[in-house]
């Protein structure tokens, strides 16, 4: 049997595991929702940890909170963010009550236990005696009264909603997807030389170049930058002062300003107080944009994702237009074949991050009053996208892009038959006759230079010239 030891809060008496640093309130937790199993992310976490340390230093600066008992909150906060297993700490699901109350009392338990060992060592070395400060010897750190000391979990969790969501954002999801636009723009230059077929309706159309191809990525992709940036002031924008409805009660005046700052300083990110603490824990109107941003991405990367595909499918009864690297065998009872993973892994993920979309809309559904209760899900799917986007951007520009070689000769063999071509000829003999050709090259699978010189006036090399895939590729040679 497992070791326990009694714990109390305002509720009664509670076994724990004797080794365990939390306290009643997340045991309580644990035992109420036995839920998915699935844990808050550890960016989400750490994010927590973090504003806990910026609430303890902020409330320091303001002399709300004495120093012997901050600077033992920062040092804890300090040795959980730099642990390795801090996950091990954080157990409660993340089907939970909707304000996350859970998931903040269990950081207020655990930096509380780690702090009164800190503030312990401090007074047994005479470090932690402050002037007009009386530490007793057995004196520990409160979860509510010194770690939660000017917050709530109304304020604490949409904040670090979004606090977790901007570092991701800024420090993750686009300097991925900025690189990968260079991936893409690289390699579209290395394969300008190509001409294929293009294709509309998935049926044969005007040629096109392959760096035309290409391109047309990484602008869909820029657009998806500048969307995912134009979010960032807005997740920047914190609800921490709030406490517990919005009006601030039992927070310093200035505990917001101060704090804003404080965790700037600490992540390198320009974070400020929301202009309307209201809207911003009643409602996760932010969370649910950005989410929105995040699935149009996800609709870019399936886009490439299935050109990638069809481009690499085959290689002798599909396009065959290029090869993808070979990764892995593709199948346990067909020798040889290799299939498409990643642009088939990027799209799962693609998938996926649209229905966290679906789950976070609902979730934004959900404020009433003065208070969103899905904060733990939004939460929980937010960062779960924008990881999964930061990831298959990545993958696919290192495992896909970068290493894609083109089939020229399966490119050329299609290209000159196309009778799709005699769209170039309309402006000389009409779209009628220019029908009537390629309706003879397509039932005769003849090649459209030889139907064209045989129906038309025009001179073989005229219309050689005219018919040249690679000047059809651009209006303007």
């Amino acid at each position: 049997m497992t070791k326990t030891r009694v714990e109390k809060d305002s509720m009664g008496e509670l076994n724990v595991p004797h080794d365990a640093l939390y306290g009643a309130q997340t045991q309580r937790a644990i035992n109420n929702f036995p839920v998915s199993g699935q844990r808050l992310p550890e960016p989400f976490i750490r994010a927590l940890i973090t504003v806990k340390k910026a609430a303890a230093q902020a409330n320091m600066k303001l002399e709300a909170l004495d120093e012997s008992r901050g600077k033992a909150i920062v040092s804890a906060c300090d040795e959980l963010l730099n642990s390795d297993d801090v996950m091990a700490h954080f157990p409660v699901d993340v089907f939970q009550t909707g304000s996350g109350t859970s998931s903040n009392m269990n950081a207020n338990e655990v930096i509380a236990t780690v702090a009164s060992r800190y503030l312990k060592e401090a007074i047994h070395s005479n470090e932690a005696i402050h002037p007009n400060e009386t530490i007793h010897p057995n004196e520990t750190i409160h979860p509510n009264d010194h770690v939660n000391y000017g917050q709530s979990s109304n304020d604490v969790i949409p904040t670090t909603i979004h606090v977790s969501a901007a570092l991701a954002l800024s420090k993750g999801l686009i300097p991925a997807v900025e690189t990968l636009i260079a991936q893409i723009e690289e390699k579209a230059e290395s394969v300008s030389q190509y001409c294929k077929t293009g294709r509309t309706h998935l049926m044969d159309a005007m040629p096109i170049r392959m760096d035309q191809s290409l391109l047309s990525w990484s602008a869909q992709l820029k657009q998806q930058v500048s969307t995912l940036s134009s979010h960032q002031p807005a997740i920047q924008s914190l609800a921490q002062g709030g406490t517990a409805v919005g009006t601030g009660i039992n927070a310093h005046p200035d505990f917001a300003a101060t704090f804003a700052d404080t965790i700037s300083e600490l992540t390198e990110l320009k974070f400020a107080p929301a202009e309307n603490f209201f809207a911003v824990i009643g409602s996760q109107d932010t969370a649910v944009s950005l989410s929105g941003a995040v699935k149009s991405l996800a609709v870019t990367m399936m886009k490439i994702s299935n050109d990638l595909r069809w481009m690499n499918s085959g290689p002798l009864a599909g396009l065959g237009e290029i090869a993808l690297e070979a990764l892995q065998p593709g199948s346990s009872i067909m020798p040889g074949k290799v299939n498409p993973v990643i642009p088939e892994a990027v799209a799962m993920a693609s998938a996926q991050v649209i229905g966290n979309d679906g789950a976070i809309t609902v979730g934004g559904q959900s404020g009433n009053f003065e208070l969103n209760v899905m904060l733990p899900m939004v939460a929980s799917n937010l960062l779960s996208s924008i990881t999964l986007m930061t990831n298959s951007v990545s993958l696919i520009g290192e495992k896909a892009i970068k290493t894609f070689s083109v089939n020229k000769e399966a490119l050329e063999e299609v290209l000159y038959r196309n009778p799709v071509l005699v769209t170039a000829l309309n402006p000389v003999i009409g779209y009628a006759k220019a029908a009537e050709i390629a309706k003879v090259a397509y039932k005769e699978n003849k090649p459209i230079l030889e139907v064209a010189e045989a129906m038309t006036d025009i001179p073989k090399d005229e219309l050689t010239a005219l018919l040249d895939p690679k000047k059809l590729t651009s209006n303007r040679e």
